[in-house]
Parts: C-alpha cells; structure tokens; sequence
C-alpha cells in the first residue's frame, strides 16, 4: 500500500521553471505549501542512472535529504518511434547536443524515416521521496505523432511538434484543461494524487 503524505509542505526538485509552473498547477487546490529546489537554494545533482525512474529518485532522494522535506520529482522524454525510441532518456543532452529546441525541430523535419513514421510518446516518471528514504513512484505515458512546423506558444521542450493520439492540435496549442488530458507529467501525477496526497 502506497505511504500517504501526511506533512503539509512538500518540495519540487526541480529548477526547470516550465516544469515547475506545470506541476503547481497540478496540485494547485490542495491543502500543501509547495517549495521549489530553486526556491530552497539547493544545487542540481548529477543525473547518471540509466532509467526515468533512476533518474527521477536521484533528484527527489537529494532533494530530500538536503531539506527534511519529502520531495517529488520527475525524469521525462520524447521517443520517436522512427529513432528506435530516441532519445528517451537523453531527451535534454540530445537537445543541447543539437543546439537546441528549434535545431532539433529543424532536424526532425528533415529526416525522410520521421517523414515516413511520425509516431512518438511522451514517458515521464514521477517520484515522491521521504527523508528517510522511501519512495513511491507512477508512470504516465502519452502517445501521439510528430507534426512539422511547430505550432503552439503555450508549453515547453516538444510540446510544439507533438499531437497527441486524439487531438489534432499540439500540445502548445492547447488550453491547460485540455492540456491535462494528454500530458504525461499530469496522468503520472494524477497517480501521485490518488495514491499518496
């Protein structure tokens, strides 16, 4: 049985100020004072595991142990089915690899095999952390197709070339409700939610 939070603060780990704005929103209504990473002056870890999930605990357990505060994090990626499921994980090095966003959009747009199969998931794991040391985790997943030239100015990282299964706007052309239909940050955390909040 998932632990239940029963403290009334609870910290982001996160300095991504994007993701931030999507998670408060999120959670907005419920009875937590919400801190960030940032906020709480705590530096970034090295993300070295080889899994979301890894990923995930590294920033949530660190953020933990450095506050007292249980402390929800997530690790996320686009996988396009025509990069045999890349980058995934390597979502955000790939993109500073690249230069960028709109390099990789440009790219992207460029390649006959994304020409010829545009499907791609969002994956995002999230991880709620306790100071000492337990954890629960949830998987949210969106699928849909890649969709050139980008549209849409509400959202960050992919969400201007992603469609999802269902909706033929992207994800940035949609209004949050919408939105929180077809987001993979939002089906995980909704899990947090019921499980533990």
């Amino acid at each position: 049985m998932p632990r239940k939070l029963m403290e009334k603060r609870l910290a982001i780990a996160s300095h991504n100020q994007g993701k931030i704005k999507e998670i408060k929103a999120i959670l907005e209504g419920l009875d937590l004072q919400i801190l960030t990473a940032a906020e709480l002056g705590l530096p970034e870890p090295i993300e070295d595991g080889h899994t979301y999930l890894e990923n995930a605990l590294i920033k949530a357990r660190a953020c933990a142990l450095a506050s007292g505060l249980p402390s929800l994090a997530d690790d996320s990626g686009i996988e396009v089915m025509a990069l045999n499921g890349g980058p995934g994980l390597d979502t955000a090095p790939y993109t500073k690899e690249i230069g960028g966003r709109e390099r990789v959009f440009s790219l992207w747009a460029s390649l006959p095999e994304i020409k010829a199969n545009p499907d791609a998931r969002f994956v995002c794991v999230q991880v709620l952390a306790w100071p000492d040391g337990h954890y629960e985790h949830f998987l949210g997943t969106v699928s849909g197709k890649l969709s050139f030239p980008p549209r849409g100015d509400d959202g960050h990282g992919y969400d201007p070339v992603f469609i999802p299964d269902g909706f033929s706007k992207t994800v940035a052309e949609l209004k949050l409700v919408e939105k929180n239909h077809c987001s993979h940050r939002f089906l995980a955390l909704q899990k947090v939610i019921e499980a533990c909040l």
